[in-house]
């Protein structure tokens, strides 16, 4: 299964992300959508998991929930928009990440692109999208591509969407 993730796209989608996304088996969104019209434009172009990030209103957060855990091919996931990285998870997650981690381990909103394990949970692997939109600090727009096959990510790729500004 092909998946497309993103995060911190701030109402903002271009040509490129779209053409990145198209043949995707599955889209994720780890929140600050920005406005519904960017979920509801990934979801036409595949079905669309996301959560809601502190940018998102009322509206992006009736279809998208805080937490998103679901098992696709066998793996494990767990996607929320401010829930820290290995070694410093945020409250809201800690205690269940301790007491039933997850394999897979989604973030958003610090608009740092990250790929990273936790050592102390040998199945857990932590990824973070970076930002895909203009807007934040970030200098580069960053999204990943991967694939999930019998539980295991594989052929991660990081892609560079270009400068921000």
């Amino acid at each position: 299964m092909k998946i497309g993730l993103l995060s911190d796209t701030h109402s903002y989608l271009d040509d490129q992300i779209i053409r990145l996304l198209t043949g995707c088996d599955e889209i994720w969104h780890a929140g600050d959508f920005g406005s519904i019209e960017v979920s509801d434009r990934l979801n036409e172009i595949a079905p669309l998991r996301g959560v809601y990030g502190n940018i998102d209103d009322a509206i992006i957060r009736q279809v998208h929930p805080k937490v998103n855990r679901f098992i696709v091919e066998g793996l494990d996931v767990m996607m929320t928009h401010i829930g820290g990285y290995p070694g410093k998870y945020h409250p809201d997650v800690r205690n269940e990440i301790k007491a039933n981690p997850p394999q897979l381990y989604i973030t958003g909103h610090s608009h740092i692109l990250k790929v990273m394990p936790d050592k102390s949970l040998n199945n857990l692997l932590h990824l973070n999208p970076g930002a895909a939109g203009k807007h934040g600090f970030h200098t580069m727009r960053t999204m990943m591509r991967f694939d999930v096959n019998n539980g295991k990510v594989e052929n991660l790729q990081v892609i560079e969407l270009g400068k921000r500004a």
